[in-house]
């Protein structure tokens, strides 16, 4: 048994070996390839687009291993997911996504060339990507609490030097 389809792809879009050029290169043709691909799609975002892996391949014009990184891609925001670690070229696919959670997944990858594309417009007004923008960018907000120093006023308001107070 060869490595899966899966595997194969991720071999060679996260290959440490390759040089940065070339494998910056290949993302930057893999990234305006799936934006071809998301703006077919999110233009009727109620048809479910399926079929087998090769057959959704050639329907966007892609070889299957680019088809496979784009299912890795969009799997999370499907509404069922694939099974992309085992699926061969004739394995049945759906590309029914969850509209709301695809556009806050676009944003969590900060791919603004796909959560910017303007067939969001048509989708959600101004105020929902907004609100939907917002609430994905709050959920991955790390808030740090202050640090106290040493000899900083004690916060419970004795008026003492924290050392001498609350932090002994």
């Amino acid at each position: 048994m060869g490595a899966t389809l899966l595997e194969q792809w991720r071999k060679v879009a996260y290959n440490e070996q390759t040089d940065r050029g070339t494998l910056q290169n290949f993302w930057a043709n893999y990234f305006n390839i799936e934006k071809g691909i998301y703006e077919k799609l999110l233009s009727e975002p109620d048809v479910e687009v399926k079929g087998t892996v090769k057959e959704l391949a050639e329907k966007y014009g892609q070889d299957v291993l680019t088809m496979v990184g784009f299912l890795d891609g969009i799997n999370d925001s499907l509404k069922t997911p694939n099974p992309i670690e085992t699926m061969e070229e004739d394995t049945e696919v759906s590309l029914a996504f969850e509209k709301a959670l695809l556009y806050k997944n676009m944003v969590a990858a900060k791919a603004d060339w796909l959560y910017e594309l303007p067939q969001w417009k048509e989708i959600f007004s101004e105020e929902e990507l907004k609100a939907l923008y917002k609430e994905q960018r709050e959920s991955t907000t790390i808030r740090k609490e202050k640090k106290i120093g040493r000899n900083d006023p004690c916060p419970c308001g004795s008026g003492k030097k924290y050392k001498k107070c609350c932090g002994r």
